[in-house]
């Protein structure tokens, strides 16, 4: 074990978007992040699990799973798989004229999988894609964005996230919020510095998670750092103590106090027993 996640880059530098088939050979891979990009997998065919930040999914057909940029994954395949792979970087949606897209993205990304009910316009639409991608030019890039815009709204459309019934609909700083933290290289315990980000007051980021989520930002915030120190607790060697300095943890203790309070387990103790 390192003191460093694996971080792999499946995508040139001066690309923003990539859709490629996926690979037949893969079986078994190392756990690892990506390279500050958002990735969707569908797979038509295989069997098998998917991990994802130590979460357990079944691989069945007609499955599309989504990993952001902050996770961890990795999978251990039973079978031949075939499907399609999708690299959509945050530079895309940035640049991109049209806020659906930034919209459905951000829908899709609060799942980690959705089970297809009908997949025969989504495998049309990867095939499309695929030749398409290939092209240069301002005209190619309204195409590719229109595509991937009716590929997002097809996967919403017909998929069912099959943990839950409902999926809730999320716009404005609250949204703001967590996407900024999902795109974060290193989660800060404190609301104050991302609303000092987003420009507005601690009070008022608290009250829009409130109304849009039910919930606090600390709360929001406390998410993010749980699951961000349980990936460092699984995946690196680093101490404890160096754990809660990554996190902006001034006292170690304070850490495990803080972990203890969501977890309901000491950090050393999530460790030992997850590895």
């Amino acid at each position: 074990m390192s003191s460093s996640i694996v971080i792999k880059n499946k995508i040139k530098e001066d690309k923003v978007l990539k859709v490629s088939s996926f690979k037949k050979e893969v079986r078994v891979t190392k756990p690892h992040k990506h390279n500050s990009y958002f990735e969707i997998i569908f797979l038509s065919k295989g069997s098998g699990y998917h991990y994802i930040d130590s979460q357990r999914y079944e691989v069945v057909p007609q499955s599309v799973f989504f990993v952001r940029k902050e996770q961890i994954h990795y999978w251990e395949l039973a079978s031949e798989p075939e499907g399609y792979v999708v690299i959509i970087k945050k530079k895309l949606i940035d640049q991109s004229i049209d806020k659906e897209i930034k919209s459905l993205l951000y829908q899709l990304s609060k799942t980690a999988i959705l089970h297809l009910k009908q997949t025969d316009s989504i495998n049309k639409l990867f095939e499309i894609f695929i030749d398409e991608d290939t092209l240069e030019g301002s005209s190619s890039k309204v195409l590719v964005e229109g595509l991937l815009k009716a590929l997002l709204a097809k996967i919403l459309k017909e998929g069912k996230n099959p943990h839950t019934n409902s999926r809730i609909i999320e716009k404005g700083l609250c949204h703001n919020f967590r996407e900024m933290l999902s795109y974060e290289k290193t989660i800060k315990n404190s609301v104050a510095y991302y609303a000092e980000k987003l420009n507005t007051s601690p009070q008022n980021l608290n009250l829009a998670c409130k109304k849009e989520m039910d919930t606090s930002a600390s709360t929001i915030l406390s998410e993010f750092i749980i699951n961000e120190a349980k990936r460092l607790l699984i995946y690196t060697d680093n101490t404890v103590a160096e754990i809660a300095f990554i996190l902006s943890f001034n006292d170690p203790s304070h850490f495990n106090k803080y972990f203890k309070r969501f977890t309901g387990i000491t950090p050393q103790y999530y460790r030992l027993n997850s590895l």
